[in-house]
C-alpha cells in the first residue's frame, strides 16, 4: 500500500482551475494486492473523461486498484444534489459473449464535501447487479465518439445520487475495491477495480 502526496499531486495537474465536470486530481492511492495496470500513467489515467469500450470490450485506459484498493479524487467543480443521478463512476465491464451476461468488478463508493468525513454508499458486492457498486455499467461514452459523458442516459456507467447518503454536494470521491467479497480472484497486475474515470451529471 502507499499513500502519494496529495498536495503534490493536485500541483501537478493544476487542481485551481475551471470548471471540470471529470476528476482533476489525485488525492491517494493505497494499492491493494495485484495492482500495477495503469500505475506508469498516473494521475492523467484516471482524471478527464472515460475511454470507454462499449459493450464488445472494456477500456483499457484504466487503474487497477488491486485486491482492497483503494482511491480518492478531488472533483473538477462541485457535485450538487439535482434531481436524479449527480454522478456517474466508469469502469470497464463487458458483456460476455457466450453468456450475455456484464463481467464487472464491484467497487464501494464514497463521496465528500471537505475530503475528510465521508458518506457511503450501499454496496452489496456478493449481490447481482444492480446491487449499489460501481463497476457493472458498460461504458458508452469516449473521448472520440460524440457521446456526452455527462448524460446519464448515454453515457453509461454507474450512476450515484447524493440524495441517498444525505448530502446537498460533495467535491471528493473515494472508490474502494470490494472484489473478494464477490469472489473476484484477477492476479497481478490487474486485480481489483478497474477505474476509468468519472463524471459530474450536466444540469
Amino acid at each position: 500500500m502507499r499513500p502519494l502526496a496529495a498536495a503534490t499531486l493536485a500541483l501537478a495537474v493544476g487542481a485551481c482551475g475551471p470548471p471540470d465536470p471529470f476528476a482533476r486530481a489525485l488525492v491517494s492511492f493505497d494499492e491493494g494486492a495485484g495492482a500495477g495496470f495503469g500505475q506508469d500513467a498516473l494521475p492523467a489515467v484516471v482524471l478527464g473523461p472515460p475511454q470507454g469500450g462499449a459493450a464488445s470490450q472494456g477500456s483499457t485506459d484504466v487503474l487497477s486498484l488491486g485486491q482492497g484498493g483503494v482511491i480518492v479524487l478531488e472533483l473538477g467543480t462541485v457535485v450538487e444534489d439535482g434531481p436524479g443521478p449527480d454522478l456517474l463512476v466508469f469502469e470497464n465491464p463487458f458483456v460476455v459473449a457466450t453468456t450475455g451476461e456484464v463481467y464487472g468488478e464491484p467497487g464501494e463508493v464514497a463521496v465528500s464535501e471537505d475530503g475528510a468525513s465521508f458518506a457511503t454508499f450501499a454496496c452489496a458486492p456478493a449481490a447481482p447487479a444492480p446491487n449499489g457498486c460501481a463497476g457493472f455499467g458498460v461504458v458508452h461514452a469516449a473521448a472520440d465518439n460524440g457521446v456526452d459523458a455527462t448524460d446519464p442516459e448515454a453515457a453509461g456507467g454507474d450512476a450515484f445520487d447524493l440524495a441517498d447518503v444525505g448530502l446537498a454536494r460533495a467535491r471528493y470521491l473515494r472508490i474502494s475495491d470490494r472484489g473478494a467479497e464477490a469472489g473476484m480472484s484477477a492476479g497481478a497486475p490487474t486485480a481489483g477495480f478497474d477505474l476509468d474515470a468519472v463524471a459530474v451529471v450536466a444540469r
